[in-house]
């Protein structure tokens, strides 16, 4: 099963591959005007500390907002498409290096992208305002979850290495409902580990099934995107580029991290970055109220 499951994810990113080089390399003279290096160093950076369990997301949303990268309207769509290749690549180390039950990981990777297919239509249209606000609430949540962690307030796991029952579909239905969110922008990874924990699974366990979903949802999204034009093509290329490096050498050389400091930086930037996205959104809300004119 797990081996049909690597043969389907390989497919899906074979066609998303394709589909997204020929559009990047068919629109190259649209790429925007940024530095390169800094692309690559974000998409570096971040996938490198996604591979050791820090969401990818929420450091490329904060560093993409600081810096004035991209427009927050494609913020969601340059990183579901420019994070792809990086999580499958992550996916296929994580099936072959960690024990988890086949018909937990393989219904969990399946409900994920049909979620992501849904979502992506949406997000794809949805104007700027209403992306920035879903943004800052699911920043808001995933410092939350960070901070629960950090503070023991989450459940630690259990040894289980899948789930059967009633914990079986609750968690299938979750994975739908992440794989959705995750199409406005909301990492996959932070909810899906609080969920694992909190059914009493074993915590490494996580790591294949986060990154399996996570591959399957944006191999199947991403492409979504990709047809909408609605993400940044050049930091897309980047983010992929420079992000498989970072999850080869996270993986095979640096393998784990004292990460406890760097969770707390992430935590107090993912907030910044959620109040500055509901300021954003109710910002352009205050512009848009008509302004009576009394004779």
């Amino acid at each position: 099963m797990v081996i049909i499951l690597k043969a389907v994810l390989g497919l899906m990113t074979s066609i998303f591959g394709i589909i997204f080089f020929r559009d990047a390399i068919k629109n190259r003279k649209t790429f925007n005007k940024k530095p390169w290096p800094g692309l690559l160093g974000t998409g570096f950076i971040t996938n490198f500390f996604d591979t050791l369990g820090i969401g990818s997301f929420a450091q490329q949303t904060a560093i993409f907002k600081f810096f004035k990268l991209v427009d927050d309207r494609i913020i969601p769509g340059t990183m579901n498409v420019g994070n792809t290749i990086p999580t499958v690549t992550q996916a296929f180390i994580f099936m072959t290096a960690v024990t988890v039950d086949t018909l937990t990981l393989v219904s969990m990777s399946v409900a994920a992208p049909v979620g992501a297919v849904l979502g992506a239509g949406i997000v794809s249209r949805m104007p700027r305002q209403k992306i920035q606000l879903g943004m800052g609430m699911g920043l808001m949540a995933v410092a939350l979850i960070i901070l629960a962690g950090l503070f023991d307030l989450m459940p630690v796991g259990g040894e289980a290495i899948g789930l059967t029952g009633w914990k079986l579909i609750f968690i299938i239905v979750m994975s739908f409902v992440f794989g959705a969110l995750q199409t406005i922008g909301i990492g996959f990874y932070a909810p899906c580990m609080a969920m694992v924990y909190a059914l009493g699974m074993h915590p490494l366990t996580a790591f294949p099934i986060m990154m399996t979903a996570t591959a399957m949802l944006m191999a199947a999204g991403g492409s979504r995107f990709v047809k909408e034009s609605s993400y940044d093509r050049k930091t897309a290329i980047a983010l992929t580029l420079a992000g498989v490096i970072g999850v080869f050498i996270a993986a095979y050389f640096v393998k784990s991290l004292p990460l406890n400091i760097l969770k707390w930086v992430v935590c107090l930037v993912v907030l910044y970055t959620s109040i500055w996205m509901f300021r954003s959104a109710f910002k352009k809300s205050e512009e848009q109220i008509p302004v009576e004119i009394k004779s």
